[in-house]
């Protein structure tokens, strides 16, 4: 349990960074850019004590994978980025793949 906090709270990081990247106007300004350095060095940390733990394959497709969805909606909700019903409907099907790629080792017991 403890390796999906981390990798929820890495997750939530990058989140955070990659807003604030937007805000920071390409690094011109200070607060924003501050931000956007420390939260990737969470991300990033908190990303490699999930890696200790776990598959990388599984890692990085829910990292890479919640990471977008996420990113997308928070682009809809707070930078007023369209929301097209093909955009919507990637997005669940991103987070279709991340519970697959999750239930793929119970369903199977780990073996191919």
């Amino acid at each position: 349990m403890q390796n999906f906090i981390f990798l929820a709270l890495a997750i939530a990081a990058e989140i955070v960074a990659t807003s604030s990247l937007k805000t920071s106007y390409g690094f011109t300004r200070l607060w924003p850019s501050m931000l956007t350095i420390v939260a990737y060095g969470v991300a990033f940390y908190l990303l490699s004590q999930t890696l200790k733990r776990m598959e990388i394959g599984v890692v990085y497709a829910i990292w890479s994978g919640a990471g977008t969805a996420a990113m997308a909606l928070v682009g809809y909700w707070f930078f007023q980025e369209s929301m097209s019903a093909m955009k919507a409907l990637s997005i669940t099907l991103i987070v279709l793949g991340v519970i697959g790629l999750n239930l793929g080792d119970v369903v199977t017991g780990g073996r191919m």
